[in-house]
């Protein structure tokens, strides 16, 4: 089976690893996107899709626009193409031109959480299963037939980036299943129920400032969902906080009442924070501005936080954290 393989960031790199330890696969190019500064030099940095290919020996194209390898894709004659998070939309006349189809590995059971932020907004919401899809794709965003599906448990602590790590190892081997199914048609795409649809759009910093009316479980969701990237944030004393773990906590006496975001004492040395409903959450880890990453306790021994209000003098929270559970 021949194939190309279109996919750019980390979590894209198990499924062409799969793909190239195959033995019935040969794939004859990678198209990812071109190299990015990044870094406080803003060096260029290749895509991890493009450093394996070159280890690989695989042709690597790297389009500012898909349809600028086009006419390339129509000379491989491959029998499908394979997608992983390549960054960006596929028009109709590159898709017609992927053989058999492009086979797109999702990181959640559609047709919930359609869009780029699947794993993000799992976690938000609170889902108790997660897992994968391998699609047909075509021009509507996620909508493409069912090829095959995995589900998991989401893990009780689980953060985004851990989730999205362990949802790219599931979805390698179950990728090239599903393109060599798609190929010899040993399995009918099933189409989606559009009805049961839910999205999952892009989250954007604003999204991840904490909203500490929010109930300490939906506070923890939103902390977990947002790490690493963009990073939950509040303030304090005026700069910004990034929170990178928290831990939804019974301490306080009877029914702790105040302002949502005060730090009304600590437990085991971790600063306890009020939330909404009169919940409270430890933090576990966090990093004032220009500061290193610091556990909860020595965050509270060097700024001494009691007192304080988190996010007091920032705009209202806009975190999407799902049901107040």
């Amino acid at each position: 089976m021949r194939v190309a393989y279109f996919g750019t960031p980390a979590p894209a790199v198990p499924s062409l690893r799969a793909l190239l330890a195959a033995d019935d696969v040969e794939v004859a190019a990678v198209i990812t996107n071109p190299d990015r500064p990044s870094g406080r030099g803003h060096r260029l940095s290749a895509p991890p899709v493009k450093v394996l290919a070159q280890e690989a020996g695989v042709p690597v194209w790297q389009p500012e626009r898909p349809r600028a390898v086009l006419d390339d894709l129509r000379r491989l004659q491959v029998d499908a193409c394979a997608v992983v998070a390549y960054g960006a939309i596929l028009p109709q006349d590159v898709l017609d031109a992927g053989g058999a189809g492009f086979v797109n590995l999702h990181f959640s059971l559609l047709p919930r959480w359609r869009g780029a932020a699947p794993v993000q907004h799992s976690i938000l919401a609170g889902d108790a299963e997660v897992g994968v899809t391998c699609f047909v794709l075509e021009a509507g965003m996620d909508t493409g037939p069912v090829l095959l599906r995995r589900a998991t448990p989401l893990g009780e602590r689980e953060t985004a980036g851990e989730l999205m790590a362990r949802l790219a190892d599931l979805g390698a081997p179950l990728l090239v299943q599903a393109a060599r199914a798609l190929v010899d048609d040993s399995v009918t795409p099933q189409p989606q129920d559009h009805d049961a649809a839910t999205l999952a759009p892009k989250v954007s910093p604003d999204d991840a400032r904490i909203d500490w009316r929010s109930s300490a479980a939906a506070v923890d969701r939103a902390v977990r969902a947002f790490n690493p990237v963009p990073g939950a944030h509040t303030t304090f004393r005026g700069q910004r906080l990034k929170i990178h773990r928290v831990r939804p906590s019974a301490g306080g006496d009877g029914h702790p009442s105040g302002e949502p975001g005060a730090v009304i004492g600590a437990v085991d040395g971790l600063p306890l924070v009020l939330c909404g409903h009169g919940t409270t959450v430890l933090l576990e880890e966090v990093q004032p501005a220009g500061k290193p990453r610091m556990a909860g306790a020595d965050f509270a021994n060097g700024h001494r936080p009691q007192g304080a209000v988190l996010g007091a003098d920032a705009p209202a929270g806009t975190v999407s954290s799902g049901p107040p559970a």
